[in-house]
């Protein structure tokens, strides 16, 4: 006689509340984040392989029929974040700002709160790390204070959602997310699974009622999110705000965005009396010397899809005792001793036996690629003692071999120069489809070179041929080459 087969019993995990992490045996230690005592059981409902209809929230209709005048964005009354948002903040959508301590998240969005409700549309600010008068002090001192402005101190769900129903905002402002919690959730506030339930409730209330909702979000000793992986999944629009704490410069740039582009970056001045947005930026990262000094180079940097100028600097001095030392400040260390390695081995530069010291002007960091030929140029003026021009800009990789390759974006780099005023310009000969000295840029004499030692010569600071080149120490009246090597009609 065949058995009877029996229904099995549903199968019990246990998840951390700090994590995440399930497994199917308890344990007193999670086997993720390491922390004890955080393993609870949760009942798994079995799967009974079928799935009844549900209601629908709205019928499905031709995409032509859809009517997208509501979602269409909206300024924030700050110029600098909507160009990083590609246009405004879009009703009902869900924003994640994130950033270190102390570099002004709560000033940006308080002032983005300030502009909405000048707007006449009603905004409520949701305070779960300071007071209400606390924020309202910084209010004052930022002049972000408007009737239309509404504020509370909460770190519970259901009470922030009560103030949503009560307020009726078109405008939500959490600082922050990881302080909320959830009674209906285990684990405590920031864990896991609360930040999981409260930036689920608060984005879903927001798009059901047609609320742009912005988030600030902690980060990681790592720079990284804090929180679930899955936070970034739910929101439309994940931006990092970045500074440096000896600099008043910050940045936002957008990680993910939605509605707009991703290489778009905002620029902002943070003071005592708030945040005030910085259109042109360039002049922060260029020194003014009252004479020429060796030494220093200027590039063209882009951040995003803004071209920013930049200045190089550097000091060679004999080594007292001991190995050369390098040293190096917003520049990658690794790539500057390559660089020296290259000046040494492909341009007879011999700083071997030196210090070296290479540094940014304004705390700027770069990691652009393009900023090794100024770099270079900079190293061996240092070294020579003799001054580069003040009005030139270099730009373009440096390889092993001593060329120097194309670099993205030339033209907004070279057309950013110009702007500014500056009258050369040593860049890539491999540049891109069109001979980059073929015509001036606005006015710009822009110079090719095919590896870093003719650049050097261009400049007077090495000796040989220079692939064709004019040799110009000063930049003044072009003449032939010593290797007989006529002018180049482009200049």
């Amino acid at each position: 006689m065949a058995k009877t087969p029996t229904a099995r019993a549903p199968r019990t995990t246990y998840r951390c509340s700090e994590c995440g992490w399930t497994t199917t045996k308890w344990v007193g230690r999670c086997g993720e984040c390491h922390a004890w005592g955080t393993v609870d059981e949760v009942g798994a409902a079995r799967a009974t392989g079928r799935t009844l209809p549900a209601a629908v929230t709205g019928k499905a209709r031709p995409m032509p029929e859809i009517d997208i005048e509501a979602s269409r964005a909206t300024s924030s009354g700050v110029a600098e974040l909507d160009r990083v948002l590609g246009g405004g903040v879009v009703p009902g959508a869900a924003l994640l700002l994130a950033g270190e301590p102390g570099v002004g998240k709560s000033t940006l969005l308080l002032e983005v709160a300030s502009q909405w409700a000048q707007l006449g549309q009603r905004t409520l600010y949701i305070s779960g790390e300071e007071s209400a008068a606390q924020v309202r002090l910084r209010a004052d001192r930022t002049g972000a204070v408007h009737d239309q402005l509404f504020l509370a101190a909460e770190t519970d769900l259901g009470a922030v959602l009560t103030h949503i129903e009560q307020v009726q905002p078109s405008l939500l402002v959490v600082d922050s997310v990881q302080t909320i919690g959830s009674a209906e959730v285990d684990g405590t506030p920031g864990g896991v699974t609360q930040v999981r339930e409260v930036a689920a409730a608060l984005i879903q209330i927001g798009k059901r009622r047609n609320i742009a909702t912005l988030l600030v979000g902690h980060v990681t000793k790592d720079g990284s999110i804090a929180g679930p992986r899955v936070l970034e999944h739910l929101v439309d629009v994940v931006l990092h705000f970045e500074g440096d704490r000896n600099s008043r410069l910050r940045l936002v740039r957008a990680v993910k965005n939605r509605f707009g582009p991703v290489d778009e970056i905002g620029c902002f001045d943070l003071s005592e009396d708030g945040i005030v947005e910085v259109p042109d930026p360039t002049g922060l990262f260029v020194s003014r010397h009252s004479e020429p000094v060796s030494g220093t180079c200027v590039t063209v940097t882009m951040e995003g899809r803004r071209p920013l100028l930049a200045e190089v600097q550097a000091l060679v001095a004999e080594t007292a005792t001991g190995p050369p030392r390098r040293a190096t400040s917003g520049l990658d260390a690794a790539r500057v001793a390559m660089i020296i390695a290259v000046l040494t081995r492909r341009c007879d530069v011999g700083v071997h036996g030196f210090d070296v010291y290479a540094a940014t002007v304004g705390g700027a960091r770069l990691v652009d690629p393009a900023a090794d030929l100024a770099t270079a140029i900079s190293i061996a003026s240092a070294h020579a003692g003799h001054v580069v021009s003040t009005d030139l800009v270099a730009l373009g990789e440096v390889g092993l071999a001593g060329e120097v390759r194309r670099i993205g974006g030339l033209g907004p780099r070279l057309r950013e120069a110009a702007r500014l005023g500056f009258r050369h310009a040593i860049v890539p000969a491999d540049a891109g489809p069109a001979p980059a000295g073929s015509n001036a840029v606005d006015g710009l004499d822009v110079i090719p070179v095919h590896d870093v030692h003719s650049a050097l010569v261009v400049l007077g600071l090495a000796q040989g041929k220079a692939c064709g080149l004019v040799i110009r120490p000063n930049f003044g009246r072009p003449r032939d080459t010593p290797m007989g090597h006529a002018v180049p009609s482009w200049l």
